[in-house]
């Protein structure tokens, strides 16, 4: 189906995070909702919020999200808001008959023990990794909810899966966040209050991909006129690093020179679980037109430094 995205309403869900910012960037007329607007969560506001925007096209970034502490420490929490949030979108783009409905999920819905590169056809194939069970299962179902709609109402509902995102706007909440944030907020709090070493959960050794976010909105907005598949499709920057040389390069454009210390009585979660973009290169999309993650790390480094302490998570 082609979309004229000049002339379709489009409501972005989700809008006040970091992706959703991004977004705005390559998507600046569209409608973006956060949880001042109504919760989703509910099915009475999420039906008021549709009909008073009363969308063509949707982009559902909204969800509860966190690291390993977060997940491990919430999974019932993480399991309930978003099978709720995700449950109440979809039913409410069929019921308004939303043209093209685009929805988030995470490498992490991936089973444990998936063959490397992780493809899209291995999603459901085994349970996910202990850490994080509860919120890759109630991702999965997005998979399954949208799939189920295309084949009973032919709804034109797609997933996109996303690895580990950072960048400007993200949540620095060491209890919530992801290790990008939660590492650049430690590195920069511990230069300007002269402290002489950061503390890190595991031993730096885990291998994660990385997508700057303002990537990711591109993406988003490429895979509107280019992607209207019912199964999943991997999106993110395939390039590995090490965590410990993540934070080792924080520390570098922050310059911060105290002593990283590992504490490996903590998880370190998952070793590595590369995906492959095979499915968005065909498409063409290009592997150089990802931002370095330096680059990306140096532009999230110079907005924090900018903006500290009146950032999501610390203020």
């Amino acid at each position: 189906m082609r979309l004229n995205l000049d002339t379709n309403k489009i409501l972005v869900t989700g809008g006040s995070g970091m992706l959703g910012h991004a977004v705005q960037t390559v998507l600046p007329s569209a409608v973006y909702l956060s949880s001042a607007d109504g919760d989703l969560k509910q099915w009475e506001e999420t039906v008021r919020l549709f009909e008073q925007h009363k969308p063509d096209i949707v982009i559902n970034l909204a969800g509860r999200i966190g690291g390993v502490k977060a997940n491990m420490q919430n999974m019932g929490n993480f399991y309930y808001d978003n099978m709720q949030i995700n449950t109440n979108v979809i039913e409410a783009c069929r019921i308004f008959g939303v043209n093209k409905l685009l929805s988030t999920l995470s490498t992490c819905i991936y089973p444990d023990k998936a063959p490397h590169p992780l493809k899209e056809s291995d999603i459901h194939s085994g349970p996910p990794h202990s850490s994080n069970y509860a919120y890759a299962y109630s991702k999965r179902m997005v998979d399954v909810q949208s799939r189920a709609y295309r084949k009973q109402y032919g709804c034109n509902f797609t997933t996109v899966v996303l690895n580990n995102l950072f960048g400007e706007n993200d949540n620095f909440d060491l209890e919530e966040s992801h290790i990008i944030p939660a590492i650049i907020r430690k590195v920069w709090e511990a230069k300007i209050n002269n402290k002489p070493f950061i503390e890190c959960w595991g031993d730096g050794s885990p291998l994660r991909e990385f997508t700057y976010s303002k990537d990711t909105a591109r993406i988003l907005l490429f895979l509107l006129e280019k992607y209207d598949k019912e199964h999943p499709i991997n999106i993110g920057n395939t390039n590995e690093y090490h965590i410990k040389e993540v934070v080792e390069t924080i520390c570098s454009i922050l310059e911060y020179d105290g002593v990283i210390k590992w504490d490996t009585t903590k998880p370190s979660g998952q070793y590595r679980k590369p995906s492959t973009n095979q499915k968005l290169l065909d498409l063409g999309w290009q592997n150089e037109w990802y931002t370095s993650l330096e680059k990306g790390l140096t532009k999230t480094c110079e907005w924090v430094k900018l903006n500290y302490p009146n950032i999501r998570g610390v203020s």
